[in-house]
């Protein structure tokens, strides 16, 4: 057997009040039609980023209104989340030659996989991203089953899209996050569109007082008298730092007294290009006393990962995602649900966040970026709508009990 990632229940009642009538009727009129079902998660890791993120609560929510939900992951290795770190940033476009010798090291990881799943029984199997996927070719009963990919593939590499288009074809089903990342030869009835979602009940994203988050920011050498603009992101060039600290130095010739935070932990055990990307942005912010970065989980002591990044999402004066591909951006979605003025990147999943101008807005480079910054900042009444309409935006598209029906509808389907 695969791995298992315990996962507490999560009652649907919890969220009465937050959600609308409407939706908590269909979810509980559909999981009285599946009570019972068998349901596997299989992804990479049990912790640190979007994926992860998503399970802890969708599993739990799963259990909570009686299907036998399961979440596992595969197992580790260096040199296969080495080479799976190439295939995600190859299918969001990057230049990469599949050489022979990785092809052999990926579907020997699937078959070593897919050997520890062959005791393990399920009516409906989802598999999340390229690093699970492959264990389908050495699992001849695997079905129902469905491929989620979760990241932007609108504009990949030809030849890593090559090998992964064969392995999501044997899949019953294919889930994307937007429309513009299916590509034209995939089968429109195999596809579906799932927006992924936020909890609004996780210590990320309860409600978290303003002056309690500035406590917690002036511990972290944060002055809580100055503006602070922050950017929630694993330390990756698709989040595009480098633009982030280009803006942030723009911005600063009109508000001499901004600061920036870079918030970045290290907690995906997948990502082996974190560390370096880390210590490249650090070079080009040259000790600036001004930009804060954060990387090592352990700074923290013991206080929870979620309360501090909740802190600076409700501590912070505009919020920033300034991505050049990105799959959704779950910290979008967190900073808009705690009315917070986000700019983000005019690409991918954002696109279906921010409407620009009213709940958001939406950005193509470092001197856009610093202009919304300066405009924002400068204009309270501005951040105080675009806020307002932000958290109506998550309120109505983008919570957990949303992506739990989506998937409820889905195996109704399925079985």
């Amino acid at each position: 057997m695969l791995p298992y990632v315990r996962v507490p229940t999560i009652k649907l009642e919890n969220y009465q009040g937050v959600i609308s009538d409407e939706l908590f009727d269909e979810v509980k009129i559909l999981a009285k039609e599946l009570k019972g079902l068998k349901v596997t998660f299989v992804n990479s890791t049990p912790r640190g980023g979007g994926v992860t993120e998503i399970l802890k609560s969708l599993v739990g929510l799963m259990l909570g209104i009686g299907l036998k939900t399961e979440w596992h992951i595969i197992p580790p290795g260096r040199k296969f989340f080495g080479l799976t770190k190439e295939l995600h940033n190859a299918l969001q476009g990057k230049e990469f030659s599949l050489s022979f010798k990785a092809r052999r090291l990926y579907q020997h990881h699937m078959e070593r996989s897919a050997e520890l799943m062959l005791d393990m029984e399920s009516n409906v199997w989802i598999i999340n991203d390229p690093q699970p996927a492959g264990v389908i070719h050495y699992l001849p009963n695997f079905h129902p089953s469905v491929a989620h990919f979760h990241i932007d593939t609108s504009h990949p590499n030809k030849d890593t899209w090559n090998f992964i288009e064969p392995i999501l074809l044997a899949y019953d089903k294919i889930i994307f996050s937007a429309k513009e990342f299916v590509a034209s030869t995939l089968p429109k009835r195999k596809i579906k569109i799932f927006a992924p979602a936020i909890d609004p009940l996780s210590d990320k994203n309860k409600p978290l007082s303003l002056q309690t988050a500035k406590t917690i920011l002036e511990s972290f050498g944060i002055d809580p008298t100055k503006p602070l603009v922050t950017q929630v992101s694993r330390f990756d060039p698709w989040k595009d730092p480098m633009g982030v600290i280009q803006a942030y130095y723009l911005a600063k010739n009109k508000i001499p007294n901004l600061q920036l935070a870079l918030v970045g932990l290290f907690l995906a055990f997948d990502d082996s290009e974190a560390m370096r990307i880390f210590k490249q942005v650090k070079k080009h912010a040259g000790g600036d006393p001004d930009i804060f970065m954060f990387s090592d989980p352990q700074e923290l002591g013991s206080l929870k990962v979620d309360i501090f990044v909740n802190a600076f999402q409700v501590g912070s004066d505009v919020i920033l995602q300034k991505s050049i591909r990105e799959g959704f951006g779950l910290t979008v979605a967190e900073a808009m649900w705690k009315e917070k003025p986000v700019i983000g990147g005019n690409v991918g999943g954002i696109k279906i966040q921010i409407k620009n101008g009213e709940n958001g807005f939406l950005v193509s480079s470092p001197q856009e970026t610093a202009k919304r910054i300066v405009q924002i900042i400068k204009n309270p009444a501005l951040a105080e709508k675009m806020g307002k309409n932000a958290h109506q935006t998550v309120k109505e598209k983008f919570l957990m009990p949303r992506l739990l029906r989506d998937y409820l509808k889905l195996f109704k389907e399925l079985v």
